[in-house]
């Protein structure tokens, strides 16, 4: 497979997606948050002073998606026709599974925005909680689900 945002001399280029069908498409991307189990215990119980922290992450990872494009630079601008931000507390393991569901209906797939989301979501958790626990650890950024396009329906097995 070549690469696609690639032109003529080698540069980076935005891929050309004139061409390409309208389609209802679909993207779900997950991230973890591993923490203290105390920081854990302060966003569950709404111990944290600047304020509630997965209201807040979950906000800020429906703006990330939106604001994909700006951060991504050959991302299209795509008009996005929904965005759920999940969270999954895991107290054994001390941590928060994000997980994002960005939707539209377009030329081109929505799966640098769902994790985009995560991504976002997960780093303003670190950011409200950073004063009691520095050393936590964003991990496991992937694509779960996509569906739409000229790949069809695809599903993440195994992890």
């Amino acid at each position: 497979m070549d690469f696609t945002h690639l032109n003529e001399q080698g540069r980076a280029k935005m891929v050309d997606v004139t061409h390409k069908e309208d389609t209802k498409r679909l993207a779900v991307a997950q991230a973890r948050i591993v923490m203290n189990k105390e920081t854990l215990e302060k966003i569950k119980s709404g111990g944290i002073k600047k304020g509630d922290v997965l209201a807040v992450a979950q906000v800020a990872g429906i703006m990330g998606a939106k604001k994909t494009a700006d951060l991504i630079p050959m991302c299209h601008p795509l008009f996005i026709t929904g965005v759920d931000i999940n969270f999954t507390l895991d107290e054994e393991k001390s941590e928060i599974i994000i997980t994002s569901e960005v939707k539209t209906t377009g030329k081109t797939g929505v799966e640098m925005e769902a994790l985009t989301a995560v991504s976002v979501a997960a780093l303003t958790i670190y950011d409200m909680c950073k004063a009691v626990d520095r050393w936590m650890k964003i991990t496991d950024i992937k694509l779960v689900e996509k569906m739409g396009g000229k790949s069809g329906h695809l599903l993440r097995e195994g992890d």
